[in-house]
């Protein structure tokens, strides 16, 4: 069995990113509606968290409703607003003694009133923090925020702010939401639940991010699983475009 000792041996992704999957099929299994299943997955956000703090990650990202989650049942969608409500007020001290940053990326605005009041009360009472940064991507799609960056940088150039001739891969990512927070692109993604797909997820910064796929259900997503991810991380090679001996030379 993988221990943090192990783990910290080799080196740690700076940021990791993580679609939590599979909260509704594991309540199922147990004979449970759905939202039972959102409620223990919030155990898991909370492991991995600790986890995260305990062996050096600096920045963890997580999933906790997409854009088009929105579209779900209107029951099931109040409460995982109830749900995200009572962490942000549950887990306050946790993250407060334990020095975590809280940001947050997506369209805020369509949370309701008391969902936005929690999230911009935890944010502004962690700002200081400097252990790890726990970034909660909520009403969020890649694409609205890859959308929303190209409308910004369309009136910064009707505005004569910006010259089209400028703008590149780095001009662009400057107005996407995470460069504007300081959030560097994920080394590793984790997704769960034995689904393989990015879901509308980080597109733009998921370019090279090393992927790890699991049939562990989110509920089921331990700290041993998390260190069995990162420790198949700590394994590959990463060429960004590269060769290997261009790499090898590099570590010379």
């Amino acid at each position: 069995m993988l221990s943090v000792d192990d783990i910290k041996t080799k080196p740690i992704p700076a940021h990791v990113a993580i679609i939590m999957d599979g909260n509704g099929r594991w309540a199922q299994k147990q004979g449970k509606d759905r939202i039972y299943g959102h409620h223990q997955g919030a155990e898991s956000v909370r492991n991995v968290l600790e986890t995260c703090g305990e062996i050096g990650v600096k920045y963890l990202t997580v999933y906790a409703f997409s854009t088009e989650n929105w579209k779900r049942d209107a029951q099931e969608v109040e409460a995982l607003m109830s749900l995200f409500i009572h962490f942000c007020h549950a887990e306050q001290d946790n993250i407060l003694a334990n020095n975590i940053k809280v940001q947050a990326i997506g369209d805020i605005g369509r949370l309701n009133e008391e969902c936005q009041q929690g999230l911009y009360q935890l944010i502004e009472k962690t700002k200081n923090n400097t252990a790890l940064t726990f970034v909660i991507a909520i009403s969020y799609g890649s694409r609205w925020e890859i959308s929303r960056a190209a409308r910004l940088i369309a009136e910064k150039a009707k505005n004569n702010q910006l010259n089209v001739s400028d703008i590149d891969e780095d001009v662009f990512s400057k107005y996407l939401q995470t460069k504007q927070l300081g959030i560097p692109d994920p080394d590793l993604l984790i997704r769960t639940s034995n689904e393989y797909r990015l879901s509308n997820y980080l597109l733009w910064q998921l370019a090279y991010t090393e992927l790890y796929f699991t049939d562990v259900l989110w509920p089921d997503f331990t700290k041993e699983e998390l260190l069995k991810a990162i420790d198949d991380f700590q394994h590959r090679t990463r060429r960004f475009g590269k060769t290997n001996e261009q790499i090898e030379e590099k570590l010379k």
